[in-house]
């Protein structure tokens, strides 16, 4: 894994789990590394726990409720005033509930995090991304795509058919759809994405499920990689020399794989840019 000094890192749900953990390793190789999230009693403690087991001074944070679109665009422009590169965006932040919730946006909540966020945060700053040429975008995506559907006219489940795993599925597939498309998009302007399965990992994120889940989360625990390890995929994306100019490719840890064959379809890939455009006003 390359050196990082002089480049600058955002980090989307930086305040625990393998976000977290990844910025120690980010700030360690000399990284500016600025971390987001939604609480900032957590970021602050965040922000001391990466300076500490880094001996870096240079981490900085934002807070940002990803479910907000409101809030990740005033989030954009601020980085983009407050900042004049960025070299790496590592797309983490992610959310999972076990009722269909809305967002203030009135959008389904898991697909509004875990999808509208990676495709809204990521347009609003790659100018400053291509300004910062090379640079890399990380998706952190999932196993668990290559189960989930793209039902166009039933996106958010609003006809029915919600369970909070349909909807994690759903949101990790568009993360490998988002990550194909844009990488065609990106093509020539030396920024490279890529997505990336981190390998089953004892995180928080599962703890908001349904009750019944959880004493099985309880014991995935102890079967499950640490954080830690889970961040190190992450780290070699957006750090290593052999993935120079790697780009659209879906990684299970540290293995290139093929993804679902719905994951690999253009068609669809292209009609949920168009769709999320939408659902981001950043298209009529």
């Amino acid at each position: 894994m390359g050196e990082l000094t002089g480049k600058t890192v955002l980090v989307t749900g930086g305040s625990s789990g393998i976000g977290l953990e990844a910025a120690v390793m980010l700030a360690q190789k000399g990284a500016d590394v600025v971390l987001v999230a939604r609480d900032a009693k957590r970021l602050e403690a965040a922000v001391g726990d990466v300076k500490a087991r880094a001996a870096s001074g240079l981490v900085s944070s934002y807070v940002c409720d990803f479910s907000s679109q409101k809030q990740i665009r005033v989030f954009a422009e601020r980085f983009k005033r407050e900042h004049t590169r960025l070299d790496v965006l590592l797309n983490n932040a992610g959310s999972v509930s076990p009722a269909r919730v809305l967002t203030e946006d009135g959008l389904e909540q898991t697909f509004a995090v875990n999808h509208l966020g990676y495709f809204l945060l990521t347009n609003l700053l790659l100018d400053l991304l291509k300004k910062s040429a090379p640079a890399r975008i990380v998706n952190v995506a999932s196993i668990g795509h290559y189960n989930g559907t793209m039902d166009f006219d039933n996106l958010q489940f609003e006809k029915g058919g919600y369970s909070i795993m349909n909807a994690y599925r759903r949101s990790k597939l568009a993360n490998v759809l988002f990550t194909r498309e844009l990488a065609k998009r990106l093509a020539g302007t030396g920024v490279t994405v890529n997505a990336v399965h981190p390998g089953g990992v004892a995180t928080n994120i599962w703890t908001h499920g349904p009750r019944f889940l959880r004493p099985l989360t309880f014991i995935t625990r102890f079967l499950f990689i640490t954080a830690k390890k889970g961040a190190e995929p992450l780290v070699r994306l957006a750090s290593a020399s052999d993935v120079d100019g790697v780009s659209g490719e879906y990684f299970s840890r540290y293995k290139k794989l093929a993804p679902s064959d719905l994951a690999r379809d253009d068609s669809v890939a292209k009609r949920l840019w168009d769709e999320s455009a939408k659902l981001t006003k950043l298209a009529a």
